[in-house]
This record gives C-alpha cells, sequence and structure tokens, in this order.
C-alpha cells in the first residue's frame, strides 16, 4: 500500500466518515483558532523552572480538532519530517478519544510531547495547512494538539508502548541521545534490533536537557519520552565518550552491525573579535548547559555561573532567546538581544520572540557588536556596536547586514553571551577512519539514506547539518532507520 493508499484507507473508515457528517465544512472553516493559556509575563520572567505555555484544556482541543477539514489529500503531512498521520490524530481528538490521539503520534514519532513544544509548526506542518494555503485564515493548531494529546497520556498513566517486532538480536549503537538518536532508536527498536545509545553527558536527552531551558521544555517531559524507550527495550550508556572512551573499533569488536552518529553540534562559534576572552564573555552553549544541567544558577553549587545585571545576547536564533529569557530570570536588570538584520529576518520561532517581548527583553537590531572593553580586574563592562544596514539577500535567502560607515556606539554591559551559531562535535569526524568531512566539520552522507562513506555508519541530525532544529534531526534519525534495516536485511 502506497503512503496515499494509507491515508486514504484511514480517512475512510466509518467514525471518519460519520464524524466529517457532523459539522458542515463552512462551519468549521468559519471557527477561529485557539490561544495558548500563558502564564503572566512579568511573574513568569522570575520564574526559572515553570513552563511559560499551560496547554489546552480538553474543550479547548475539542473545539481546535474541530476546526480540521479533514482534507481528502492533507497537505499539512508534506510539512511534517517525521510522517505523523496528523489528520488521524486530530480527528481522534474531535471525538473524545485522546488516548487513541495518542498512540497515532507515536507510530512515527519517539517525542511526541517534545515537539508539541518545540517544534517550528508554523514553519512546518502548519504552514502546509489549507487554511493558511487556500483560506487565508490562521492554520489548525497542530502543535498544540500534539501537545495536548501526549499530555493527556502521560497524565492519565496510561503510556502506550509502541507495537514491536520479535527481537532480531542484532546489535545497533546511537551515538548521542539527542532528538536524531532518540529517535532513530526508536525506530530501530519497533524493528526488533538490539538498540544501545552512548551519552558523552550525565544526563540522557542531549540537546533537549542541556540547550532547552525548563520553562519552555520540562526535564520531567524528555524523561517520559525516555522512558518510552527504555520500555521498549533500548539501553543507555552515560558518560561515554564515542571516539575517547571507546573507538569504533571496539564497537565493531562488541558485535554492534551499524552505528548511527548522531553526536550534535556542540562547538561554539564565536566571533573572533577583540575582548571577546574578557571575563564575561561566554557562548550561549556553555551558559545554557551550565544553568539547565548543572545548577548553574544556584549560589551553592560547585560551579556557580555569573549573574549579570546588564546582559547582552548576540543573535536572535531560538537559542539567543532561551539564553536571553534564562538571564532574565536570574535576575538580569536590562536584557538584550543585539542583532545584525532586522526583526524579519531573526531565525527564532515567531512565539519565543513574542514571549521574549513580554517579558522586558529590549531588541536592539541592526547592530553588531566589534569589539569588548573589561575593567582592570579583566570584567567585561561596555561593547561598541556597530549600526548596521540591510543589502541584497546573501547565499541563506536573507538580506546581507552591511556596516554603516562612522556609525558606531559603545554600550554598558556587564556579560555577553554569544549565540551565533554552532559547528559540529569534532570527535566522531576525527576519529572515524574514512568518512567523509565537510569544509564546515559536517559528516557528509547519501541524503536518501543517511549513509556514511562507511558502510557501517550513518549520522543524522546537527552532526550532518550544522546546527537544525528537533523535528529536522528527528526526521533524520527515522531515515537512517529505515535504510539501515533495509540495508541489514539484505
Amino acid at each position: 500500500m502506497t503512503e496515499q493508499e494509507y491515508i486514504q484507507a484511514r480517512r475512510s473508515e466509518p467514525w471518519r466518515e460519520e464524524l466529517r457528517k457532523t459539522m458542515k465544512a463552512k462551519e468549521r472553516g468559519e471557527k477561529s483558532r485557539v490561544h495558548m493559556p500563558e502564564l503572566d509575563a512579568e511573574y513568569r520572567s522570575h520564574s526559572l523552572k515553570e513552563e511559560v505555555n499551560l496547554g489546552l484544556t480538553a474543550e479547548q482541543a475539542m473545539a481546535e480538532a474541530a476546526r480540521c477539514l479533514d482534507c481528502a489529500n492533507p497537505t499539512c503531512m508534506e510539512g511534517c519530517p517525521v510522517g505523523i498521520q496528523i489528520p488521524t490524530f486530530i480527528k481522534n481528538i474531535e471525538r473524545g478519544e485522546f488516548l487513541e490521539a495518542a498512540k497515532v503520534l507515536k507510530e512515527t514519532s519517539a517525542l511526541p510531547a517534545v515537539c508539541g513544544r518545540v517544534c517550528p509548526q508554523e514553519k512546518q506542518c502548519e504552514a502546509k495547512c489549507i487554511y493558511i494555503q487556500k483560506m487565508k485564515k490562521e492554520p489548525v493548531a497542530i502543535g498544540y494538539l500534539e501537545r495536548f494529546a501526549a499530555d493527556y497520556e502521560r497524565e492519565s498513566g496510561q503510556v502506550a508502548i509502541p507495537e514491536l517486532a520479535p527481537a532480531n538480536g542484532i546489535k545497533i549503537a546511537a551515538v548521542g541521545s539527542g532528538p536524531a538518536g532518540l529517535s532513530f532508536a526508536g525506530d530501530m527498536a519497533k524493528r526488533g534490533y538490539d538498540v544501545t545509545v552512548f551519552e558523552a553527558l550525565h544526563e540522557i536527552g542531549g540537546v533537549l536537557k542541556y540547550g532547552i531551558p525548563e520553562f519552555r521544555l520540562p526535564n520531567e517531559i524528555v524523561d517520559v519520552e525516555i522512558n518510552v524507550l527504555r520500555d521498549m527495550g533500548v539501553k543507555f550508556v552515560k558518560n561515554c565518550i564515542v571516539g575517547k572512551t571507546i573507538t569504533h573499533e571496539d564497537l565493531r569488536e562488541k558485535g554492534f552491525k551499524g552505528i548511527f552518529a548522531a553526536s550534535g553540534a556542540g562547538l561554539p562559534n564565536f566571533m573572533n573579535i577583540p575582548g571577546e576572552n574578557l571575563i564575561g564573555v561566554m557562548s550561549s552553549n556553555e551558559y545554557l548547559t551550565r544553568v539547565n544541567l548543572m545548577d548553574a544558577s544556584n549560589p551553592e553549587s560547585d560551579t556557580p555561573v555569573q549573574m549579570g545585571k546588564k546582559v547582552a545576547v548576540i543573535g536572535a536564533g531560538n537559542t539567543a532567546m532561551d539564553a536571553i529569557r534564562t538571564a532574565k530570570r536570574l535576575g538580569a536588570e536590562k536584557a538584550y538581544i543585539i542583532y545584525r538584520r532586522s526583526e524579519e529576518e531573526m531565525p527564532a520561532r515567531i512565539e519565543e520572540v513574542k514571549h521574549a517581548k513580554e517579558e522586558g527583553i529590549e531588541f536592539y537590531t541592526l547592530h553588531n557588536p566589534i569589539k569588548y572593553e573589561g575593567d582592570e580586574k579583566g570584567h567585561v563592562k561596555r561593547m561598541l556596536l556597530q549600526k548596521m544596514e540591510l543589502g541584497e539577500p546573501d547565499a541563506s535567502g536573507r538580506r546581507k547586514p552591511i556596516a554603516i560607515e562612522g556609525a558606531t556606539e559603545w554600550f554598558d554591559i556587564d556579560e555577553v553571551i554569544v549565540s551565533v551559531g554552532v559547528s559540529p562535535n569534532p570527535l566522531i569526524p576525527s576519529t572515524f577512519k574514512g568518512l567523509q568531512v565537510s569544509k564546515w566539520g559536517t559528516i557528509i552522507v547519501n541524503q536518501e539514506t543517511m549513509q556514511s562513506d562507511l558502510p557501517d555508519v550513518y549520522a543524522g541530525g546537527d552532526i550532518v547539518r550544522g546546527g537544525a532544529t528537533v523535528i529536522l534531526a528527528m526526521g533524520d534519525g527515522r531515515k537512517a532507520a529505515a535504510a539501515m534495516d533495509k540495508a541489514l536485511k539484505g
């Protein structure tokens, strides 16, 4: 059965046919999109752990699900890198079968509660929704509904384990427990493989734990999804650095027949401008990892992080927003985003920017730091900003920022967090002999199969893409699992 035939078969189930008849399409189309309930902005800007988005009630979720027109050709699915059966899960919510909706999500996604929170649906599935494409209205809130179904299942205590093929005894390794590694592990476990995930840090979850603050993605949510993988038979080994603690050869000797490299892009980029080595200038990677994973916001911690009063974050992606919103929660009286382009070009999610503004973050767009100066103790105290203007689009499709000659200004700050992108973790590319590596340090793979030049090594996520999104990494994990399974079965 083709994918299209499968979609149609599910759409033709008697309950779906009946549900479509309960309301005219015109009536569905006139309903307005639900708004996500949120914590008060002033209150939450002082609360490091409390989640900002509160989730939909059952009534809100069912009303929003009724907006979905259950299209014969669901274009929303074209926008989903992990191929979720979107109309099927949404229509289960509309008829009140919330646990069934969660099961549908888990058929293709290892992390529905995570994706419902951090996936940029506005650029993925929701961007392909017929409401936007044809009706020029707000799309169905697919992300909110995904979160609702996953949260409902967790809170019900009836967490379902996906169906597993009989165990085949073939050992498979995933390197890194971020979204790519977890997605791959889940899909391979479903196919009957004996999967072990190796994680360099002391916590499982990769960027989901160290990179994303709890006010956006609570650790408990990540842990529940990881425990489902454990219940599926996936094994996790922490504090193990593949390429250092154990080598490619060691893995082969231990009988691993396939390896999926998903070690991420944890190497921060800096701008190489004067003063970047001053005390109080750090990368967003370091800042967020220390706060999220090492309790560094606790003054009693072994490695307390500096809590600046005038904090600037350089950059405007999701990580930049996470860092500046964290700094605000740790007591920053002034919190600035400094970005060399205009707001329109910001890579961060619209929701992240909205939340940051509500929390009192100030935005200095069309500005770029060109040097930092410190006090007599070597601590950063001010930065020189260059004013910019936008020229023609560059390779990224965004308009190129150009310095306005002579237009600079000094700016007082006591902490700078640099968030201008990341580079791949160099360990696997440098220690697995025979891998083809790009000039950016990413592993070069066959885009259809995610297989590298080493037949037993596949790779995906940020180690292949450079810094990208959780959902694209998960898509890579699924693609690699399907291809590796096919190759091993010959």
